[in-house]
This record gives structure tokens, C-alpha cells and sequence, in this order.
């Protein structure tokens, strides 16, 4: 077969030494907040201009596959995710650090991300002509009802009570409305001219989850003299192994969620993994230990965003869909090489494509191994004092905001956001609903509009988004996934257990 054929091109000298400097930058720039994969993939392109297309293509699908699992690190000892990618990895990983288990929590996370990305990239090679013809299925209602079937979720991803899950995500699908209308032109909520420009999702992630951290550890500074140091336990790679590899459940959930969802134009890898995470929950028998340190959550997270990295780019390699924000900006890269991705990609340009495909393979296998040599070092940021810690992590909060636009604005209201957040957390709110609203508004509200204005030229709205298999598969998914968050909240209140 071709792949084999070019398998030897990603071990020349320079292909392959390419390969190992995008996958360890990568883990740098996916472990500091602010720097995302779409973030780090852009800034990489001018770097390839003068190499060959094939090696400029090498390096930047190795920063891809590596910023995605390098953002569990700040995610899981920082409770900052990397990358929106990396907003479930927070819910347990960062529970595991706070108990010593950080080293532990990252051997999971890059074994996880290993299985994950490797059937990612293998679907991407066997599969791409039949998942392209799928994913082309993929049209504005079946997306709508994929963002809908996401905001169902929210409910039970706030680790206690439902109403209070759902009030936090319709606080994020409100804020996802702040700013001009991409459709319609029109000013929405701009209480002030910060917020022209809407709310940036990496400044509203650094805020959310980092800012009711630092007000936290600062406030803990002032009320002892004696800093809590958290213990860092040596953990052995052994017994990660065997914990990843026996999770059957997680990784199977985690591994095929995030293939699904990385080949739907535009949706992402912070659905896969939150998604991933919320139906991993819903089928362990031991739900109650989500979001207090169980690693399976860690496991279904990890693997689902990086299952997605491969078959996100099917529809760019065949139709010329990205299907996720950093393949739209490989698209960008492979056109100015002179590569124009089409049905006949495989055919024109073997040379090209096949070892940027294998080079992703190998990739992942890198990523676990630097990753995994840099666990135990990176966990005993855990043992840095509270007092200490808040200032760094403000610090990289600050400079992660302001990096996104180069703009103070986005500073401004990452810090609103993150002391509003705080006073939430208080009252038993939690950041990843909110988030996931955030996330989620654009893509339903995109989806709906485009899809009414096709539908009020053919038989009209409710035909073009209620009729059609996929759309009445989905919106059954919908009502069983409301169906299920109503009987948590009922079987809770009557037991007086959390749900």
C-alpha cells in the first residue's frame, strides 16, 4: 500500500528531526494557557516556508497532535486547560494532583492520548473515502442537533446538582450571544467597547478555571502562616499501563466519541472530550467518583481530543471541510505549499500527503514518550506553596489573555469572568457547564440561522430540521439525554445524594 510505500520519508534526517522539534515545542505550547493547537499550528506556518511541503506539513501536524495532549498538563496541575480540548481532563485530573496523584494523572493522560490519536490517525488512513462520504452527510441541522445534543449534557457535567449544571451552561449560552451577530451584523449585550469584539474563548477559559483558583490560594496565604504543600507520590509507569489498558469502557468511549465527532465540520475536540467524559459517567458503575479524582474521566477525556485529531482532517484531505479550528489552519498550510486538498489529493500528491499522515502516527508514539519522561518532573509543580502558585499561575493568566489579540480587553474580561466565577463556585456552580455554553451557543446559533435561510427556500424549517434519518437519530439522542439528566435530578432529590 502507499502509506508503506512512504513510510521510509518521516526517517530522512530532516523530516524526522522536524518531527521530534514540533512534538516536544508542542507539548511546551499545550502546556502554557493561552497557547492553543489552532494558536501554535498558526504561528508555525511562516517557519515553512522555505522547507520542503511534505517537512513543512511534518511539523505542523506534529505541533497539532502535540499541543492537544500537552494542554493536560497545565489542566491537570494548574486546573488551567491547555486548550479548550483539555476542559474535561480538568474535572478529575486536577482532583488526582490536589490528592498527590499528579504524576499518576499524567501517565493516564498521555497513555490515553496515545490510544487515542493512534486509531485517530488509523481510521484517517483505512477509512477516509468511506468516513469522507459521512462526514459530507454532516449538513447545518444535523450540526445543529449535534450542538443541541451537546447542551443536553450540561446538566450532569457540574458534579452536583442538575438545575444548577443547566443554569450555568444558559449563563454561557448567553455570553456566547455578547458582541456583533456573524450572520445578521447586528450589536448584542455590548455593555461596554471591550466587548464589540464578543468574548474570546481562550480568555473565558484562563478567567473561568484560573482566576477562582488564584483568589483561592491567595486567600488560603492569608489565613495560615504554615503553607499546605501538596505531596507529590512517585507512581509507577508499570501500573499506568496496566490502569489505561484496562479501562476498556473509558477508552472505548473516549476513542470512538471523538473519532465521531472530529469527522463533523467544525465542532471540535473541547465537545469530543466533554461529550466523552459526560457518557463515560453515564456507563461506570462507579459514577459517584467522577470529578473527585477518578482517572477514568482523565482517560475519556484524553483519548476522545486526541481521536479527533485524525479524522478532523478526512474532510479537509477530501472535500476541503476543516474539520475543527487548527485543520482549518493546516488548510491554510497545505494551499500555500501548493497543495489543494480534494477528492484526488491521494492521487496528485502521494509524495505529500502519506507522510504527513505517517508522520502524525509517529507522532503520537513521541508525544507519549517525552510526555510520559516529563510527568513525575512536571507533577512537583504541585509542591510549589499556595502563595507562590497564585502569582505564577496570574501571571501566566495574564500574559495567555493578553497573547490571544494582543489586546488588554481580553485581559479586562478574563478577570470579570473569573472573579464572577469564583462567587459561583461558592454557591455550588461549576466552570465547564458555563464553558461548554460558551462553546456550544455559536455553533447551534450558526447552524440554525444557515440552516432556516436553506430551509425557507425549500419546504420550510420544520421539515429541513425534523425530517432525514441522521437528523431523527440525533434528536432522539437529545431526548434520551434530557430524559436521563430529569430522572438524575429526581432519583437525587428523592435520595438526597448528589447526582
Amino acid at each position: 500500500m502507499e502509506f508503506i510505500y512512504y513510510f521510509g520519508e518521516v526517517f530522512t534526517f530532516w523530516s524526522f528531526s522536524l518531527l521530534l522539534l514540533g512534538t516536544i515545542f508542542g507539548l511546551i505550547l499545550g502546556a502554557t494557557p493561552g497557547l492553543s493547537p489552532t494558536m501554535a499550528v498558526a504561528l508555525a506556518i511562516p517557519f515553512t516556508f522555505k522547507l520542503e511541503p511534505a517537512q513543512g506539513l511534518i511539523l505542523l501536524g506534529a505541533l497539532y497532535t502535540s499541543t492537544v495532549a500537552g494542554g493536560a498538563v497545565s489542566a491537570i496541575l494548574l486546573k488551567i486547560p491547555g486548550a479548550p480540548a483539555n476542559i474535561a481532563t480538568t474535572l478529575d485530573g486536577h482532583a488526582m494532583a490536589q490528592k498527590g496523584e499528579g504524576a499518576r494523572a499524567l501517565q493516564v493522560s498521555f497513555l490515553a492520548s496515545l490510544f487515542g490519536g493512534v486509531i485517530g490517525v488509523l481510521l484517517l488512513i483505512f477509512l477516509t473515502p468511506i468516513l469522507a462520504q459521512w462526514a459530507l452527510a454532516f449538513g447545518p441541522s444535523e450540526s445543529f442537533w449535534v450542538a443541541i445534543l451537546g447542551v443536553t449534557i450540561i446538566g450532569t457535567l457540574g458534579g452536583g446538582s442538575v438545575v444548577k449544571g443547566l443554569l450555568a451552561g444558559c449563563i454561557g449560552l448567553w455570553l456566547s450571544t455578547i458582541g456583533f451577530d456573524d450572520i445578521l451584523g447586528t450589536q448584542r449585550f455590548i455593555f461596554h467597547s471591550s466587548l464589540s469584539g464578543g468574548i474570546n474563548i481562550i480568555a473565558a477559559l484562563i478567567g473561568l478555571f484560573a482566576i477562582p483558583q488564584v483568589i483561592s490560594m491567595f486567600a488560603k496565604g492569608r489565613q495560615t502562616q504554615d503553607m499546605e504543600v501538596i505531596d507529590v507520590k512517585p507512581h509507577s509507569l508499570f501500573k499506568s499501563v496496566r490502569e489505561v489498558f484496562s479501562s476498556v469502557r473509558a477508552l472505548g468511549i473516549g476513542t470512538t466519541v471523538g473519532s465521531i465527532i472530529g469527522l463533523i465540520p467544525g465542532v471540535g475536540g473541547q465537545i469530543a472530550g466533554l461529550v466523552a467524559y459526560d457518557q463515560s459517567k453515564n456507563f461506570s458503575p462507579d459514577r459517584k467518583r467522577f470529578g473527585k479524582g477518578h482517572p477514568e474521566g482523565v482517560i475519556a477525556a484524553e483519548s476522545a481530543n486526541n481521536a479527533m485529531v485524525g479524522p478532523s482532517l478526512v474532510p479537509l484531505l477530501t472535500l476541503s471541510i476543516p474539520g475543527s479550528p487548527t485543520a482549518a489552519v493546516l488548510l491554510g498550510g497545505l494551499i500555500i505549499h501548493g497543495i489543494f486538498p480534494g477528492p484526488n489529493i491521494f492521487r496528485d500528491y502521494p509524495a505529500v500527503v502519506w507522510p504527513f499522515i505517517n508522520s502524525m502516527l509517529i507522532g503520537q508514539v513521541l508525544m507519549c514518550i517525552f510526555g510520559l519522561a516529563i510527568a513525575g518532573y512536571a507533577a512537583r509543580i504541585a509542591r510549589v506553596p499556595p502563595h507562590i502558585m497564585a502569582a505564577i499561575v496570574l501571571t501566566l493568566a495574564i500574559f495567555g489573555s493578553y497573547s490571544v489579540q494582543t489586546s488588554m480587553n481580553d485581559v479586562y474580561v478574563m478577570m470579570i469572568l473569573g472573579v464572577g466565577m469564583y462567587f459561583l463556585e461558592r454557591y455550588g456552580y461549576s466552570a465547564a457547564p458555563l464553558v461548554l455554553g460558551l462553546i456550544l451557543g455559536p455553533i447551534a446559533e450558526g447552524n440554525f440561522v444557515e440552516g432556516s435561510m436553506i430551509a425557507n427556500a425549500q419546504n420550510g424549517v420544520a421539515t429541513y430540521f425534523l425530517m432525514g434519518t441522521l437528523n431523527l437519530v440525533l434528536i432522539l439522542m437529545v431526548v434520551a439525554s434530557i430524559s436521563y439528566s430529569v430522572w438524575l435530578e429526581l432519583r437525587s432529590s428523592k435520595t438526597g445524594l448528589p447526582s
